[in-house]
């Protein structure tokens, strides 16, 4: 006589599928779109502001990829046979950043703006503000968030004749303060803690490679010792690249972050004692994500001095992302394995992620311009 499940059973191992199902079709689709946008979290501005007594120079390098399609079309941009306008961005950047000397707005002249010596990459601002008086404390607010969009941020070295100082413009930290009458004002950079956070928690090409990692990480000390080795790594080459010491080309370090990312997911799937060695590809291409890494601090030129306080800060805010993502995605996965499908389910992320580092890799190494 066959033996028959009941149907409360079966329904339930039905639901228990379908949930599987759901879940693995659910994480390849977010995995695909964050491809998508892989790398892509945001766009910067650099932005230097002189002072010379009176006078505060704002020089604003921002990238044409950061302006709205409202703003682009009131630009004209990418209009056939007419020639851009960029008097609408001028117009913007004026009435976005604002000045203060001791409290007292200083007034704007009119600006300047260059534009991009290729097409599609950079113009360059130019305003200047007069102050009542030279200050002994400026205030600098920058609400460019609001024409660009909350994924636009702004990276700047204030200088003066006693000494300079780095910080961020993000969404949440629009405005810095700065007392400018002695040298010895110790920069703030708190803020780049926050640049740090964002970059990991926005760079989804490194959050995809740890998961990968992780995925297939074996017990506790295994998955410490992975953690471990990419957090040297990436230390190491951040501040190596940082400080102009070593530097590669972006395009390949982007394709190798991508290749990176398609290995480890295919050791997930072929080699069944990755696990043995992985502390030592996490090492390996730990090194090549830290140069991802430093590309917004190292573009941004800034003297030594402020540099070496700006990376560390920078660095914290990439381990605190991080461990935040691991500490999210390891109870997880160490919860999924007292289930008996749970290496079919890691079987099928580790291919989706799989794919989406190989058309990463082709995209960054073959069709990038």
């Amino acid at each position: 006589m066959l033996f028959c499940a009941p149907m409360s059973d079966r329904v339930r191992r039905r639901q228990r599928v379908r949930g599987v199902v759901a879940s693995t079709l659910a994480l390849a689709w977010l995995l695909v779109a964050a491809s998508a946008a892989a790398h892509t979290g945001g766009t910067t501005g650099l932005a230097t502001i002189t002072l010379s007594g009176q006078t505060v120079q704002y020089n604003l390098t921002l990238p044409l990829a950061s302006v709205t399609p409202e703003l682009a079309d009131a630009m004209r941009l990418g209009q056939p046979g007419i020639n851009p306008d960029y008097a609408p961005l001028l117009k913007t950047v004026q009435q976005k950043i604002h000045v203060l000397a001791d409290r007292n707005a200083c007034e704007a002249a009119p600006g300047t703006i260059t534009p991009p010596a290729q097409e599609g990459v950079n113009v360059v601002v130019v305003l200047n503000f007069a102050c009542a008086s030279a200050p002994h404390e400026v205030t600098i607010r920058d609400d460019m968030f609001d024409a660009l969009g909350k994924d636009y941020h702004a990276i700047a070295n204030l200088i003066w004749s006693g000494g300079s100082q780095q910080f961020v413009f993000l969404p949440e930290a629009r405005e810095t303060r700065v007392a400018v009458a002695t040298s010895a004002d110790s920069g703030r950079v708190g803020n780049f803690f926050l640049l740090g956070i964002e970059h990991i928690l926005t760079g989804y090409d490194h959050l995809l490679f740890l998961l990968a990692l992780i995925l297939r990480g074996g017990n506790l000390w295994s998955l410490f010792k992975i953690i471990t080795a990419f957090t040297i790594a990436h230390s190491i080459t951040l501040a190596l690249a940082a400080l102009n010491i070593v530097m590669l080309p972006g395009r390949l370090v982007e394709a190798t972050i991508a290749l990176s990312i398609a290995y480890v997911a295919a050791e997930n799937l072929f080699m069944r004692k990755a696990v043995s060695h992985r502390w030592a590809v996490s090492f390996l291409f730990g090194l090549v994500h830290g140069f991802g890494f430093s590309n917004v601090l190292r573009e941004l030129g800034l003297p030594k001095e402020g540099l070496i306080w700006s990376l560390l800060n920078f660095n914290l805010g990439v381990e605190a992302g991080q461990a935040t993502a691991v500490l999210i995605a390891v109870p997880i996965l160490f919860w999924l394995r007292q289930f008996k499908w749970e290496p079919r389910a890691a079987s099928a992320m580790s291919v989706v992620v799989l794919a989406v580092g190989l058309v990463l890799f082709v995209e960054r190494a073959l069709l990038a311009g």
